[in-house]
């Protein structure tokens, strides 16, 4: 039997073809993300019709996310220059073609901090103008792009704004890595902040305040204190009373959906395997049932009008594009919109399969495996691929990075290590200073479970991973070179204490977060060195690929440069590509094409999978998708 032909690059890592769906206020209209003439652009199309088109017609990096302003005149987006994260406000007027650059200031970032569908003149926005540290509150007017400061920010973070768009709830962190949650009453720039929840370093990552209810009296926020998991409760603003809302014994709150008026959560997700859903008013429960039957995917509410008669759903699939529709609440049934990257939808690729296993410490934990498809399940080359953060977690959706792994003949191992997200705190804590530790240990014990089953041929193994997952592969070169064969590091970080004294300003509130969980460079300097790879280098005896874009504000160019020189020095295998246009990852699709192509080819030299020639690959050509969307 012929083996078939690799899947394209181009197909998994190229641009995809529809992303980032967005709802007309009034509920007529769409706009979304697509390639026009190869750089992701934003389209619009009136729903029902075949008028999509492409309005704004960047060069450059291309436009990754869009949105109604509240009013439906315009559409906003944010970009950044070469990677910097210095985002830029812009919107246009999807009918005339007008862009306004509405935040003009070089070295600033601009962040949302509230869009209310119910205050159509303006939004809130975030601006570190004054100081970099801390973005100051200011509304935007839609009319005329005018800006106004409403609020100055002592240093605080995750602000929320009621529904007449007064930013009264906050996050203050503390130096022992604890939280606070600060509030204000109405009563514009001169409310004073008060304290109302303080929560210890082990309740700090949970802690997250969501939105007001309707009366503005109480707080909906999630958070660990006084139990393990992350739960969605209710904080009475007037005593700082918690009512729960919704739990779950073993695992975190990942989302919520509610009713718009209202203002009250009605369904509520939880981070299991897959999505967990839970119906919280049981009027609710036939739209869940609806929604269940329209796709089997995992379900993310996207978008929705005003009248909230009408969402945008997207549904992911781990062996699959991720697909949306748009739902139709009174009927309870949906229209099928269009899938991010089609052509994968007959590609052949491979369902993730979830894993368990305990590791040598007795902690459980829980992973992915993509298998390759054509061939036994024994002795297979795997490649061990870390995710980034490191407080987040790999999960149940299309992961194009497993796939093409798989599809190159390779066993892709996942495994949420102590650290990661979702599995409740008293997990995610264990990963405290064990960077380059237990977590590491996490990493081979996954890897030993797969050679205990079989899987996994020891002398074939890789370790993958990019920023935190990048730091994991320098770890796993440098601490336990004898069981990898190979490492890629995308922008990884190689010397723990100028990673931490390199980030940028606006992250100080989470400063204190990386000194208890990580270290501190003044306190702990001989214990960071110790666990940073740079200080082993000499142990490194396996190849690697190291890449890193220029511009990258949050894990240096230097933190490449720098073990790049100490290989050298040594004389020790190595590529390295560094990409001038880019920053923390790769947005320009020719440059993770270029990427993509060097590690299949550094893999397949080192592992024995299979290669995509780049001559095969052909010459980057995006379709032109608007005329082909049945809306």
């Amino acid at each position: 039997m012929t083996e078939p032909e690799p899947i394209p690059r181009a197909a998994l890592f190229g641009n995809p073809e529809r992303i980032s769906p967005a709802l007309s206020p009034d509920g007529t209209r769409l706009a979304w993300i697509a390639p026009h003439h190869g750089v992701l652009n934003v389209w619009t199309a009136t729903l029902g019709t075949a008028d999509a088109r492409p309005v704004t017609h960047d060069e450059g990096r291309g436009i990754r996310t869009c949105f109604w302003t509240p009013d439906g005149s315009r559409l906003g987006y944010l970009q950044d220059r070469a990677g910097d994260e210095n985002w830029r406000l812009y919107d246009i007027d999807p009918l005339t073609g007008d862009i306004r650059d509405l935040t003009p200031f070089p070295g600033v970032q601009t962040q949302l901090v509230g869009v209310d569908l119910d205050v159509p003149d303006r939004i809130l926005i975030g601006l570190n103008l004054d100081d970099p540290r801390a973005h100051d509150v200011y509304a935007l007017r839609i009319a005329d792009g005018g800006l106004t400061k409403v609020l100055p920010n002592p240093g605080l973070a995750a602000l929320v704004a009621d529904r007449h768009l007064e930013v009264r709830a906050a996050i203050a962190t503390r130096r022992d890595g604890g939280r606070t949650v600060m509030v204000r009453d109405a009563g514009g720039p001169d409310a004073p902040w008060r304290p109302l929840l303080a929560v210890d370093h082990e309740d700090g990552l949970s802690t997250v305040p969501l939105r007001f209810d309707v009366t503005g009296t109480r707080l909906l926020l999630t958070t660990s204190a006084g139990a393990n998991t992350t739960r969605l409760v209710w904080l009475d603003l007037a005593d700082g009373a918690l009512e729960v809302v919704a739990e779950h014994p073993c695992h975190d709150v990942a989302s919520v959906i509610g009713e718009r008026a209202a203002r009250r959560p009605t369904l509520v997700s939880f981070a299991g395997e897959r999505s967990r859903w839970q119906v919280l008013d049981p009027a609710a429960g036939p739209e869940l049932d609806a929604l269940r039957r329209l796709d089997e995917g995992d379900l993310r509410l996207v978008s929705r009008d005003r009248a909230d008669r009408t969402w945008l759903v997207a549904y992911d699939h781990s062996g699959g594009p991720t697909r949306f529709y748009t739902y139709d609440r009174a009927a309870r049934t949906g229209t099928y919109l269009f899938s991010d990257r089609p052509a994968l939808e007959d590609a052949g690729l491979t369902r993730i399969e979830p894993f368990s296993f305990t590791a040598r410490d007795g902690l459980t934990l829980h992973g992915y495996l993509t298998f390759p498809t054509r061939t036994e399940r024994r002795h297979l080359p795997a490649v061990v691929k870390v995710h980034g953060g490191p407080w987040t977690r790999d999960s149940w959706r299309l992961d194009s990075e497993a796939q093409w792994l798989a599809d190159r003949g390779y066993l892709c191992i996942q495994v949420n290590f102590r650290g990661s997200t979702g599995y409740g705190k008293d997990f995610v804590n264990a990963g405290d200073r064990e960077w380059g530790g237990r977590m590491h240990d996490d990493l081979i014990d996954a890897l030993d479970w797969t050679i205990a089953q079989g899987y996994t041929d020891p002398a074939r193994v890789g370790i993958y991973g990019g920023s935190y997952g990048g730091y994991a592969a320098l770890v796993g070169a440098a601490f336990t070179p004898d069981r990898f064969r190979c490492a890629v590091d995308v922008v990884g970080p190689s010397n723990l204490a100028t990673l931490i004294e390199g980030i940028p300003a606006y992250w100080a509130p989470a400063l204190a977060q990386m000194h208890s969980r990580v270290g501190h460079p003044e306190t702990d300097a001989e214990f960071l060195w110790s666990r940073s790879p740079l200080s082993r280098v000499d142990d490194i005896r396996i190849p690697l690929l190291i890449v890193h874009g220029a511009n990258d504000p949050r894990v240096k160019q230097s933190e490449s440069e720098q073990i790049v020189a100490a290989l050298a020095a040594k004389g020790i295998p190595h590529e390295y590509l560094l990409f001038p246009d880019e920053g923390h990852g790769m947005a320009r699709p020719e440059n993770r094409l270029r990427f993509y192509a060097a590690a299949e080819r550094f893999l397949a030299t080192h592992l024995g999978g299979r290669y995509e020639p780049e001559a095969a690959a052909g010459p980057l050509a995006w379709p032109e998708p608007g005329a082909l969307v049945p809306f």
